[in-house]
């Protein structure tokens, strides 16, 4: 039933040109954007599930070294295929890895994260998975850890590991840092005490520090009186 013809016929009939173009201005260096919507791309890739998704995966070719794939729209979609997959960690996981080197962007990256559901009911173990990727000088591999523990580690049971993780992070990549800030502000928001008192003995560098800063205050889901001090706290420049 699947071949790329197939897919990318179905991805053109759903697509919109007006709105690939306009989500193409969001993520840059990215031109190859067929225009389809992120919910239909996921129900798309739900209904691959329900059949036959080996066949998919088989042929969909992305993790070949050779591949012809052009779209961001082919990539985000073999990401939401295995986000959907109902099966052995283990199982799930080695489409995992072999997905995470494809990753070349942010959107790609954060929408394929949100959709790992199985690391919800399997936190220690994706835990244990994540780790080595700390250790990565590829901006993306770091961005996609760090984006799994803002998504699934940010609970009363990990929240210490996390800020520590955070703190130890230093890749100079952009996307690397934003995602540290994202999450330090998403931390903020759930557990401000004990991401306060980490920010007031932070080692991450001044950067992504005022970026965190930022983004908690423009946070509505942090407090005005909260953002008053943590206006006081932004790091000068030197």
């Amino acid at each position: 039933m699947y071949n790329r013809d197939f897919i990318l016929n179905t991805l053109e009939s759903m697509s919109e040109k007006s709105y690939g173009e306009f989500s193409a201005s969001l993520i840059p260096g990215e031109e190859r954007m067929l225009g389809v919507r992120i919910p239909k791309l996921r129900a798309f890739a739900k209904k691959i599930v329900r059949g036959n998704y080996e066949e998919y995966l088989a042929c969909a070719g992305v993790f070949e070294n050779d591949s012809e794939i052009l779209y961001f729209e082919e990539y985000a979609l073999m990401g939401f295929v295995i986000g959907n997959i109902k099966a052995d960690f283990d199982y799930v996981i080695s489409y995992v890895k072999k997905f995470i080197p494809l990753i070349n962007n942010w959107s790609v990256n954060d929408t394929v994260c949100s959709s790992l559901k199985i690391a919800e009911k399997n936190r220690e173990r994706m835990w244990n998975f994540l780790m080595p990727y700390f250790q990565s000088d590829k901006e993306f591999e770091i961005r996609f850890a760090t984006i799994m523990l803002m998504d699934y580690y940010l609970i009363e049971e990990y929240i210490d590991r996390v800020l520590e993780i955070y703190d130890n992070i230093h890749h100079d990549g952009y996307y690397a840092k934003m995602g540290v800030a994202w999450g330090l502000a998403t931390a903020y928001a759930k557990f401000p005490e004990k991401t306060h008192n980490y920010m007031c003995r932070s080692n991450i560098d001044d950067w992504t520090y005022n970026r965190a800063i930022q983004k908690m205050t423009e946070s509505y889901r942090v407090p005005d009186e909260a953002k008053k001090i943590l206006r006081t706290m932004k790091r000068s420049k030197k």
